[in-house]
């Protein structure tokens, strides 16, 4: 099997290349030979080479997606069209992976499921969600070619990550003498790029098709999966919850964004607590 990533450089694009390596013949596609804002881009580099593209390529700054709107339509939408009809063309899968902003983050309790309604309430979900649409219709003659796996809070190497921002504010914060605070009103599903990588992987080997949820069992608030961060980095320091709205931000998440996962994963506990231990820099103890 030949299978191209898209966006290889990228925190899962990365992860995927490793996942793909035993299954496959792996070819990486980033800038400038995949390009998001060059419209010619996608027809060219997919040619007659892979029997799988997976799409990780995207805009994931949220906060400047909601400052340039246009330009996240450009490259989590109308990008995605184009990549779908060139993959159409040649016959070959495509595999995109989108998000949990798609959804509103209106309720509580019940993760969303994949035919759950959408509903984005920011920018760059409203971005993914027509990116999600577009595919959708360039492979409506081809459905079984297509799959859309949304995931959610990733994180992992190379680091500048939830994990880590929360250590280094948490050293900050013992430095300062002050409290490190936490988001208590904002839940989702902290996901690491390998475990989800894996995911992706079976549920390509298994030739899925459709929407399918890809993240780690189990979720948490925002405090919660720090205060699993600290106790894995063996960090003691003062903390205050606090609500999302105590800073601006450009881009409003979901309050809610927990996914129910199509795949088994272990629990972002798990996840959580190797990942700092092995990949996270802390201080040197006295």
């Amino acid at each position: 099997m030949r299978v191209a990533v898209t966006g290889a450089s990228g925190r899962l694009g990365r992860a995927l290349l490793e996942a793909l390596h035993p299954f496959a013949e792996v070819r990486a596609w980033s800038r400038p030979e995949y390009d998001l804002d060059d419209p010619n881009s996608a027809s060219r580099v997919v040619g007659s080479y892979p029997d799988v593209v997976v799409h990780s390529a995207a805009w994931t700054d949220v906060a400047a997606c909601a400052r340039d709107p246009e330009l996240a339509t450009r490259r989590n939408g109308v990008a995605v069209g184009e990549l779908a009809r060139a993959c159409v063309a040649v016959g070959c899968r495509l595999v995109v992976v989108s998000t949990n902003e798609v959804f509103a983050g209106d309720r509580r309790g019940t993760p969303y499921r994949k035919d759950d309604a959408v509903g984005p309430i920011n920018p760059y979900g409203a971005s993914k969600l027509l990116g999600e649409s577009l595919t959708l219709h360039a492979f409506a003659v081809r459905p079984e070619a297509l799959l859309i796996a949304r995931t959610a809070w990733l994180y992992g190497p190379p680091g500048n990550d939830f994990p880590t921002k929360i250590v280094a504010a948490a050293l900050h914060a013992l430095e300062s003498g002050g409290p490190l605070r936490l988001v208590r009103d904002e839940t989702g599903s902290p996901s690491a790029t390998p475990d989800v990588a894996r995911g992706i992987v079976e549920l390509i080997l298994s030739e899925a098709a459709g929407v399918r949820h890809v993240v780690n069992a189990g979720y948490a608030t925002r405090a919660e999966w720090a205060t699993e961060v600290l106790a894995a980095a063996d960090i003691d320091v003062a903390t205050e919850l606090v609500p999302a709205s105590t800073w601006r931000r450009d881009s409003t998440p979901p309050t809610w964004g927990v996914l129910a996962s199509d795949v088994t994963l272990r629990p972002w506990q798990d996840a959580t607590r190797e990942y700092v231990r092995s990949h996270v820099r802390l201080p040197e103890r006295a």
